[in-house]
């Protein structure tokens, strides 16, 4: 079962931090791959200008984020008007970078649930509330939580070889593609490719059922 602070945490600049939730009544949050793209490009519009992205991996019924918070002190927040008019007003009250931070998420998720919704002719709250998440505050934990979060599908059943799983960052993370995912830092916190990609290998089962949390 989630710890009680991680649905209360804080959000900082420069810190990271565990994001991950489930739908309300456990059923998936996703029917095709439209709706993983969705998703992804929703979180993308969001919440790439206010965190740095460098892991992710979205399943059935949840999905796993670890990001860090920009630096948002005296951030102009009129450079966010690409997002819907309805927005601008009440997120230009907000005044600390948590509220911010918060601020961007219930609206991806408002957006996303909407669509899935109208889609799938749904109705009722998707995600259950409030999100939780988790400080990532040292070395060790960060890259135990990178494999974790990477692990994910195989620990689920929904693959025998998570490295083969389309929706993680972990495949993303070794091609020489551009992308939004900051994956040169993510790399050297490991040493290198090779050694990110041993680090995955080897790690054993113990280092996931240490951070495993309430997604079964």
């Amino acid at each position: 079962m989630a710890k009680t602070e991680h649905y209360h945490t804080k959000f900082e600049e420069q810190k990271f931090y565990h994001l991950y939730n489930r739908s309300t009544d456990k059923q998936p949050m996703f029917r095709n791959e439209g709706n993983y793209e969705f998703f992804l490009k929703q979180y993308d519009a969001y919440l790439s200008p206010v965190v740095d992205t460098f892991a992710y991996c979205l399943l059935g019924n949840h999905f796993h984020i670890l990001f860090r918070v920009k630096v948002l002190t005296g951030i102009d927040l009129n450079s966010l008007k690409k997002f819907p008019e309805d927005t601008i007003p009440e997120l230009l009250h907000q005044k600390t970078t948590h509220d911010i931070v918060c601020h961007q998420l219930r609206k991806f998720f408002q957006s996303y649930s909407m669509a899935f919704n109208k889609q799938q002719e749904r109705v009722g709250a998707l995600f259950q509330k409030p999100f939780k998440r988790a400080l990532v505050d040292n070395d060790s934990y960060f890259m135990q939580l990178v494999y974790y979060i990477h692990s994910n599908p195989q620990h689920h059943g929904l693959t025998d070889d998570f490295r083969k799983w389309k929706w993680s960052s972990y495949n993303r993370i070794l091609i020489d593609k551009p992308s939004k995912l900051n994956k040169m830092e993510l790399i050297n916190w490991f040493g290198d490719k090779d050694k990110f990609v041993q680090y995955h290998n080897k790690i054993q089962k113990v280092i996931a059922d240490e951070i495993r949390l309430d997604d079964d």
